[in-house]
């Protein structure tokens, strides 16, 4: 089968949990024999082990630019080349990281509605190089934040669709006045998808509490290569690792101020804390605050400032247990299952889908604040036998829900039952 992704680029400065998953889907489906063509969206996908296959579409830059000065006439073609050049990309990625649409409101109206002069333009272009290049079985849009593309695609090619949701509340309900419109405009265009994909039966249930027009949503937990997590060599002292974006949303100072409580009653001897995941230029006032807190016990934390796709393996086996305290109910927490993979539980406030993911896995706690975990910390590193056997239940659920090959089973399940019923 032949399946083509198209998947934002987020310019890869930091461990974004949607690029990762579609990272993930897409090494599934080539390991279980199927042929995959990743098309870039906004920003290139550069990383050695996610790369884009195609040119890349509605590039950032340029697009940015000719939604604010050119709505009502064309952009000249030595700018548009100007802003579109590998120079202009690699600035804009530097700079890239918003987890937030403010400012950026016309142009996500824009991907979700599919109707207005510049978006039909840019859709043109990706929909003639796909009827020349690469006619695929079947489209897998990375999120309904470009649900747009779906309805050019099915007035234009007669190729199924498929779109995986997964967090999109987090970008939408931050465009304040438009968030009802952006919605309803999602609503508005399911019709143009064949089925949806969600990352867990929390999102599910989610999204269908937000909508009665949406017929299709099939649950598919992301899977992990094993393999290559595994490893039986753990840390001789304890330590509790945070990997993912570096930044508030996610909870990094909750787990700062926890670390220094537990520090400071020392019932943990020699316990350390590492923090990976890379973070962007807006993340940093924050964590200059996040170190700050740190600073009675700065030689006790280990910082991996640099973010790498293709290395992050290896920031599992460094650590005895892993938390990310996030601050919003996450549909996923693709981190647990890379931490389940890797042989480590972990520690994770008791939301959004996290009793779902983590189940025995790990330790749940109430109230996510800094008192509260410093106490499941304490737990799951104290009680004896708790981390052994949460261990052990993390090392099951990885083979039995969060494998690559039951991940790509189960897309193929679904992309198979849409493609007969054409």
């Amino acid at each position: 089968m032949k399946i083509l992704f198209i998947v934002p680029g987020s310019g890869d400065p930091f461990y974004c949990g949607n690029c990762f998953r579609d990272n993930l889907q897409a090494n599934a489906l080539r390991k279980a024999g199927h042929e995959v063509v990743v098309m870039p969206l906004y920003l290139p996908l550069k990383d050695e082990s996610f790369r884009g296959d195609t040119p890349l579409f509605f590039p950032a830059v340029s697009l940015f630019v000719e939604r604010k000065y050119f709505k009502s006439k064309t952009m000249p073609v030595w700018m548009e080349k100007l802003l579109n050049s590998d120079w202009s990309l690699n600035m804009a990625a530097s700079f890239s990281g918003s987890t937030s649409s403010e400012g950026l409101e016309d142009m996500t109206l824009s991907m979700i509605n599919g109707d207005d002069r510049i978006f039909l333009r840019h859709v043109a272009t990706m929909i003639d190089w796909i009827k020349n290049h690469e006619r695929p079985d079947l489209i897998h849009l990375s999120s309904s934040l470009i649900i747009g593309i779906a309805k050019l695609i099915k007035q234009h090619i007669n190729i199924p669709v498929v779109c995986s949701l997964q967090d999109e509340e987090v970008w939408i309900d931050a465009l304040g006045d438009f968030a009802d419109t952006a919605w309803q405009s999602i609503w508005d265009n399911a019709n143009s998808i064949d089925c949806f994909i969600a990352s867990s039966d929390y999102y599910r249930q989610s999204v269908l509490r937000r909508t009665s027009q949406i017929k299709c949503i099939e649950v598919v937990y992301p899977g992990v290569n094993r393999t290559k997590y595994f490893s039986e060599h753990y840390p001789s002292e304890p330590v509790v690792g945070f990997f993912y974006r570096m930044n508030r949303l996610n909870g990094l100072h909750i787990l700062a101020e926890a670390f220094v409580k537990l520090k400071a009653e020392g019932q943990i001897p020699k316990l350390r804390l590492r923090i990976g995941g890379g973070y962007s230029d807006t993340d940093k006032k924050f964590l200059k605050k996040v170190r700050a807190v740190l600073a009675p016990y700065a030689a006790d934390v280990d910082w991996i400032d640099a973010y790498s796709l293709s290395e992050h393996v290896d920031f599992y086996r460094n650590v005895s247990v892993v938390c990310v305290p996030i601050t919003f109910d996450e549909a996923v927490g693709l981190y647990v299952c890379e931490a389940f993979a890797a042989g480590r539980p972990v520690v994770e406030p008791a939301t959004g889908s996290f009793p779902e993911i983590v189940a025995d896995g790990g330790v749940l706690y109430q109230h996510n604040d800094s008192d509260s975990l410093a106490a499941a910390l304490r737990e799951m590193l104290t009680a004896k036998g708790l981390w052994t056997k949460c261990r052990d239940n993390a090392l099951r659920l990885s083979q039995e829900r969060y494998d690559a090959s039951v991940l790509a089973d189960n897309l193929l399940r679904i992309y198979n039952m849409i493609l007969t019923a054409q």
